[in-house]
C-alpha cells in the first residue's frame, strides 16, 4: 500500500511539474514575441526599442480608437467630448493607468500626403498609435490583429479595448466594468450578438466564406458587436503569438469572435456597452445605470457624430470629475453606487 501511494505521489508531483514548465514556457514564448515585434517593427519609436519589456509599468486598459484618413472631424469631435488633451491624456495615463490613442496603419503609397497629414496631427496631439498596416475597409481583420498584437507589446495592460471613433464613450464607467472581471483569465466583454451570415455579393457585411457557417441562411457564433469591446490580457497575448495563423473573416467583429472558439474564454455579454444616443442612455443614466458606450445601431456608430456627439457627451455624460475621482484599484460593481454621476450641465 504503501509503494502505491508513493508512485501515486510521484506522479502527481510529475503532473504538477509538467503543467508548471508548460505555463513557464507559453510565458517564454510570450514575451520572445512582444520582443521580437517591437524589435522589428520600424515604425515604432527607439525610444520605445530600448524600454526593457519586463520592467514596464503595468496600466489599466489600452484603448484603441479604430480611426481612418478620412476621419480628422471625428477625431476632433472626440477630442472635444470623452478623451482627455495635451497634459489631461498624460496624467491619466499616469494617475489611472489608462492608456488611449487613436489607431491607425499607412497608406498603400507610404510616404504620401495622407501619411503626411497624420504625422502633422500626431505632432500638434500625440495621440497616436501607428500600425505597420496598409489602411483599407477590406483589412479590418487585419487591422485589428495587428492592434492587439502591437498594444500588448508596448504595454502590459489588464485589458485591451477597441472602440469606433463615432462612438461616445463614458471613462470611468468602462474603467469600473473592465475591474469587474480582472481576476478573471481569459474574457472577452461586449454586447454579444449572433447576426445572419450574408451570402449575397455586393450587400453590406458580405461574407465571402459563407459556406464555411453550413446552410445558407444559418447565423453566426456569438461574438461582441464592433464598435467596442475589450479582451483581457491573455487573450491579447494569445493573439500576438498566434497572429500568423489566426484566420480573417470579412468582418473583424466576426474575426475576433471566430480567433477565439475552441478556447476556455468566458463570454460577457454587457448591454451597457451598446446603449443607444438620448433619449436611451439620458434615460439609463438618469436611472443610476451610467452607459459605457453610446450609438445608433442603424448607423453602427453614433448618426452624423461630428454633429451629434457634443449632445451625447451633455446628455449622458458622467460627471466631469468621475474619471478622476474613481478608485479603479478598489471598484467592484457593489460600490457603482454614488461614484458615476450625470455629467453636469453647462
Amino acid at each position: 500500500m504503501k509503494t502505491i501511494a508513493l508512485e501515486a505521489f510521484q506522479g502527481l508531483n510529475i503532473l504538477l511539474m509538467d503543467k508548471a514548465i508548460s505555463d513557464l514556457e507559453i510565458k517564454l514564448m510570450a514575451a520572445r514575441a512582444e520582443r521580437e515585434t517591437v524589435m522589428k517593427d520600424t515604425i515604432i519609436s527607439e525610444d520605445l526599442k530600448n524600454v526593457e519589456l519586463t520592467s514596464r509599468r503595468k496600466y489599466l486598459m489600452v484603448i484603441g480608437i479604430n480611426t481612418a484618413f478620412s476621419s480628422r472631424k471625428r477625431r476632433d469631435s472626440v477630442r472635444a467630448t470623452w478623451m482627455p488633451q495635451g497634459e489631461k491624456l498624460k496624467q491619466l495615463e499616469e494617475e489611472k493607468g489608462i492608456i488611449i490613442r487613436f489607431v491607425i496603419g499607412h497608406s498603400s503609397t507610404s510616404g504620401g500626403i495622407l501619411d503626411k497629414a497624420i504625422e502633422a496631427e500626431e505632432r500638434m496631439h500625440g495621440d497616436f498609435l501607428r500600425l505597420q498596416h496598409v489602411e483599407g475597409y477590406l483589412e479590418l481583420s487585419a487591422k485589428t490583429k495587428t492592434y492587439f498584437s502591437t498594444a500588448v507589446s508596448l504595454w502590459d495592460a489588464e485589458f485591451f479595448v477597441k472602440v469606433d471613433d463615432d462612438v461616445h464613450v463614458n471613462l470611468a464607467t468602462l474603467g469600473m466594468t473592465l475591474t469587474e472581471h480582472r481576476k478573471k483569465p481569459r474574457v472577452y466583454i461586449g454586447c454579444m450578438k449572433s447576426g445572419p451570415v450574408l451570402a449575397r455579393k455586393g450587400v453590406k457585411y458580405h461574407e465571402p466564406e459563407y459556406w464555411k457557417f453550413g446552410e445558407v441562411g444559418n447565423k453566426y457564433f456569438r461574438h461582441a458587436t464592433g464598435q467596442l469591446y475589450a479582451i483581457s490580457k491573455d487573450l491579447a497575448t494569445y493573439i500576438l503569438i498566434n497572429q500568423d495563423v489566426l484566420h480573417k473573416y470579412a468582418n473583424e467583429d466576426v474575426s475576433l469572435g471566430s480567433w477565439f472558439i475552441g478556447l476556455d474564454v468566458e463570454h460577457v455579454d454587457d448591454r451597457r456597452l451598446c446603449c443607444g444616443t438620448p433619449p436611451d442612455c439620458e434615460w439609463k443614466a438618469q436611472a443610476g445605470n451610467i452607459c459605457v458606450a453610446s450609438f445608433d445601431w442603424k448607423c453602427s456608430g453614433i448618426c452624423r457624430s461630428v454633429e451629434r456627439i457634443m449632445e451625447v457627451h451633455e446628455q449622458c455624460g458622467e460627471d466631469k470629475n468621475a474619471l478622476w475621482t474613481t478608485n479603479f484599484v478598489q471598484t467592484t460593481r457593489s460600490s457603482n453606487s454614488g461614484k458615476i454621476h450625470m455629467r453636469e450641465q453647462a
